[in-house]
């Protein structure tokens, strides 16, 4: 796998552990220094029984284990992780916790209504939660934010904030229409594709391509060409940039250093 909701999330332990932790304030306050990525895996493959197409399952099995700095939240029916390899600035995973639903793949699994709204309002809260971090990260240098920056600065601090940018829509919440993880896993992905994560081409185009698939989308008709995404040929594409459109071709190192002129220019919006 390639690397963080509304009413406020449960985040802590049952009764008789220790207190619940604030999602919001833990995900918007700075973080501690991440050990480096191959430790991380090593460690998070070592509890992976199946082997590591099932890794997701020991954060979906003991939340709890984990610190705030790897699970962002959890409840009865959801865990929300950072990506340990992220192909954005800002990458979570939502991993649902119902054991008939789990190890489904998401084009079978959201042909439960019921189970598909659950999902859509989690993932609603979700977008919002990483909205607000992706304003921490990357708000001071948005011309559209900057009146609200103004505003948080000025002493005595104004009553009311003004809305600056939409950061919501900078999220990008969905998946993959062959998941590379057997637990079934939706992601909450910025835009901008920078990551050092990012490798290659399937890296690229499973979140540029109709590979990925919007959760609004569900449910898809039984006639959706997404359903098919080896047949169609999704990861094979030409390089395209996501923001203005430009064909790469098949030049990845090309296409990485536009892809930093973009984001640099994207978050300065």
């Amino acid at each position: 796998m390639d690397r963080t909701s509304g009413a406020e999330p449960e985040s802590g332990t049952q009764e008789g552990k220790p207190a619940k932790r604030d999602a919001f304030a833990e995900l918007l306050a700075p973080k501690p220094k991440q050990p480096k990525h191959t430790s991380d895996r090593d460690s998070r493959d070592k509890k992976a029984v199946g082997g590591p197409r099932d890794a997701l399952g020991a954060y979906i099995a003991r939340p709890e284990s984990y610190p705030p700095s790897v699970v962002v939240y959890y409840n009865e029916d959801f865990v929300v992780i950072h990506d340990l390899f992220p192909k954005s600035t800002l990458h979570l995973l939502l991993l649902p916790r119902d054991p008939a639903k789990t190890r489904l793949h998401p084009f079978d699994a959201f042909e439960d209504r019921e189970f598909l709204e659950k999902v859509k309002a989690e993932t609603t809260k979700l977008r919002t939660l990483a909205a607000g971090e992706l304003r921490r990260l990357h708000g001071k240098h948005s011309a559209q934010d900057k009146q609200r920056q103004d505003a948080l600065d000025a002493d005595p601090p104004a009553e009311e904030l003004p809305p600056g940018r939409n950061w919501e829509q900078e999220i990008m919440c969905g998946i993959h229409g062959h998941p590379s993880m057997n637990h079934l896993h939706i992601h909450i992905i910025s835009v901008d594709r920078f990551s050092d994560r990012m490798k290659h081409r399937k890296h690229y185009n499973s979140f540029t391509t109709p590979f990925f698939v919007p959760i609004e989308d569900f449910p898809l008709a039984p006639d959706d060409v997404r359903r098919h995404p080896d047949r169609e040929g999704y990861l094979k594409y030409r390089f395209r940039c996501w923001r203005c459109g430009k064909d790469f071709g098949n030049k990845f190192t090309e296409l990485k250093m536009h892809l930093e002129k973009e984001f640099n220019e994207w978050k300065r919006l």
